[in-house]
């Protein structure tokens, strides 16, 4: 894969409230140099909602030599609205890559359920039970979703292009059905689970042969055991607040580090396999479900897809100036990262 990297989380903003309390630049410097020098990644998918918070991290990303994939991460907005933080968005993205850099811009990530206006619902939650959990024909519930995205992304795709002179992509869900004429590199939230296994591999061989560069993004698995099993909906093992936060575990979980690092070294070697684009795993560090060994009903790094574990008090061992602790799917990243 010419692309080895992560996802970086920014802050996602929804209804007001953001899901990173402390942007710090120097912390964000240092996390993104350790993904640069210690994990070996050569891009970085930096994602969120604040247009000033994703420029000032591409910026740094761009300044370590990093592939940049710029993504503004639209939750819980109008269709005004959404244009209206890509149009932002994309004059950010073409300052930084005049400046020199390869940078991506992605016009938002798995928006069918993540904002309305695409699929009935007043969360996430409910869309996609309005999408997979009512009987009847669910194709034809993807193929109408799909068609409203597409109109959609006529729209937006062009308001980026206006402003933003590099390539463009869109993070899929699967099943939304996009037109990809009108973006130059194809990005699939691919995540295996326990149903699809067996044919997971030749999926991702056939996703791979069509004409346009592949990437995938959005991939990995929560920290419990058994989470591999159903990836993507292995961070739902918790009890949200109004913000949809994290607040506590809804049941009793083992940890399982070295079954994510499993799970996430498994994906990587499939998707080189098949002669990907590239890979961005998800994701760094997730602040808003931290590790709390002591109490396990709140340990929220459980349910997290994060290659760290945050802690809510003191700093590392590893690296004592962050206040995180590598898991055990960082070093089988770096590892395979860097000999690759």
């Amino acid at each position: 894969m010419r692309l080895k990297g992560i996802a970086y989380e920014t802050g996602f903003v929804r209804n007001g409230h953001i899901s990173r309390q402390h942007f710090d630049p120097a912390t964000v410097r240092r996390e993104l140099e350790i993904i640069s020098d210690d994990l070996h990644c050569n891009a970085v998918h930096l994602v969120g909602g604040d247009p000033q918070r994703l420029e000032l991290a591409v910026q740094i990303a761009a300044e370590l030599g990093l592939v940049v994939w710029f993504s503004p991460y639209p939750l819980e907005l109008s269709r005004e609205e959404m244009l209206a933080l890509f149009a932002d968005c994309a004059v950010r993205a073409e300052r930084i890559r005049r400046q020199g850099a390869e940078v991506v811009f992605v016009t938002g990530v798995e928006m069918s359920v993540m904002n309305p206006g695409f699929v009935e619902g007043n969360n996430t939650a409910e869309r996609v039970a309005a999408l997979i959990g009512r009987p009847g024909d669910a194709s034809q519930r993807f193929a109408d979703v799909s068609a409203r995205l597409n109109e959609f992304f006529a729209e937006a795709v062009a308001v980026v292009r206006a402003r933003f002179g590099g390539p463009v992509s869109y993070a899929c869900i699967p099943f939304e059905r996009i037109d990809w004429s009108l973006f130059d590199i194809v990005a699939v939230e691919m995540m295996r689970t326990a149903e699809v296994a067996e044919r997971f591999r030749d999926g991702v061989r056939q996703l791979v042969a069509q004409p346009k560069p592949v990437v995938m993004t959005g991939f990995g698995a929560a920290t419990w055991k058994g989470a591999g099993d159903v990836a993507p909906r292995s961070m739902e093992i918790v009890h949200v607040d109004e913000y949809e936060q994290p607040i506590a575990l809804n049941g009793s979980y083992i940890r399982d580090e070295a079954g994510q690092a499993a799970y996430v070294r498994e994906m990587l070697e499939i998707f080189d396999e098949a002669g990907a684009e590239g890979a961005f795993i998800y994701l760094f560090a997730l602040e808003s479900y931290p590790h709390r060994p002591d109490d396990p009903q709140r340990d929220l790094d459980l349910a997290s897809l994060s290659m760290v574990k945050v802690l809510e008090n003191g700093r590392g061992e590893r690296y004592p100036d962050m206040a995180w602790e590598p898991k055990a799917v960082f070093d089988a990243v770096a590892e395979y990262y860097g000999k690759s």
